[in-house]
């Protein structure tokens, strides 16, 4: 990128920075209902009766992912090549969401009409040629037709994976992997300035994801270490592959929590539950992302970085939304927009927009 273009960046960054979410703006947002948050946010959408909650929680998910991805296309245009194929590749995981939605529709046989109103609305840049894999017969033609376009490894993999297992789970799991892996080597095509703070957010968020992936496959789904380790993607920062090849063969919760490198051991020493190992590890790559907008150099870092602060922010949004449309207790609503800590022993994943983890 050259010098103008790196200023322009760093400037658009800085200025988009100034709307991110501070402890007391969350704690502002939960009191407000439904007419303040449409009037604060323009979803008049909110306040519409005529339509149901679930109708104005899809169109509310779909308005606030098309404002993140808005922001994304604002953000490459200064970009040169290789930046902007990270920038993009990060928000490919929407275009992913939209596949699982079709192959979940294709293997319950759902109809068309409802698969075709649960796919986001993406733009060109991002978007997977719906129209086309809409209309396969059925999961193994759609990966193929996937397989001519820019998501050809995921296709590939998936494909090869469901012929072998023929279990929806896995097919998921493959997409998921073959994503974050693209992630690395989009990473590992930079070879100047941006390499060393682009490996640190990226690999904060692989830190998060394996460790996830890690508690979930081994504990929750009771899958061997083997079986594990083949599902993660070793990350370029804590959770290398030689420390996952040690924290899969551990055989309990705990002992993977004890056996964790710093800062991780201390963070989540009091974790119970994968769910609160889940908000703690969001607050990692929040704090990382945190420090890369505030003090980092990078345009192209500091843009991603961006993008990660606005996602999350959105996520609570949304929740916060979805508790005011469901009538959700005061209390509920804070543990989903992490005011106050769940006191529920539930061990699973909390809810929210689509996202890949």
């Amino acid at each position: 990128m050259s010098a103008a273009a790196e200023a322009y960046l760093n400037t658009r960054v800085s200025v988009m920075a100034t709307q991110l979410f501070d402890g007391d703006t969350i704690g502002r947002l939960a009191q407000m209902q439904l007419p303040e948050l449409a009037e604060r946010f323009d979803l008049a959408l909110l306040t519409d009766d005529q339509y149901s909650a679930q109708t104005r929680s899809r169109a509310i998910e779909q308005s606030l992912i098309g404002l993140l991805l808005s922001e994304l296309q604002i953000l490459v245009r200064p970009m040169n090549a290789t930046e902007r194929a990270l920038v993009l590749a990060w928000g490919r995981k929407y275009a992913l969401f939209n596949l699982k939605t079709l192959i979940r529709g294709k293997l319950h046989d759902l109809d068309p009409k409802e698969i075709r109103d649960n796919l986001f609305a993406l733009p060109p840049s991002i978007r997977l040629a719906d129209e086309d894999l809409y209309r396969a017969e059925n999961v193994l033609e759609l990966l193929r037709q996937l397989e001519a376009g820019p998501h050809s490894l995921i296709a590939r993999q998936a494909r090869e994976i469901y012929e072998q297992r023929r279990e929806p789970f896995a097919l998921e799991a493959a997409i998921d992997q073959r994503y974050y892996a693209g992630l690395v080597r989009q990473v590992l095509q930079f070879h100047d300035s941006n390499v060393q703070p682009l490996r640190q957010l990226v690999g904060a968020e692989l830190d998060r994801i394996n460790l996830l992936w890690l508690l979930r496959f081994r504990f929750s789904y009771q899958l061997s270490p083997s079986e594990t380790f083949y599902q993660l993607v070793p990350s370029m920062r804590l959770l290398h592959r030689e420390r996952l090849l040690e924290l899969v063969n551990l055989d309990t919760f705990p002992r993977v929590l004890e056996a964790l490198p710093p800062p991780l051991d201390t963070l989540l020493a009091v974790c119970q539950t994968v769910i609160d190992v889940q908000r703690r590890m969001g607050r990692y790559v929040a704090h990382e992302a945190w420090r890369i907008v505030r003090q980092g150099s990078s345009g192209v870092a500091r843009a991603l970085a961006y993008l990660m602060l606005r996602e999350m922010d959105l996520y609570l949004l949304f929740a916060l939304i979805q508790g005011r449309l469901l009538n959700l207790s005061s209390e509920v609503v804070d543990i989903a927009l992490e005011i106050t800590e769940p006191t529920c022993p539930w061990s699973g994943a909390s809810g929210g927009m689509a996202r890949a983890a």
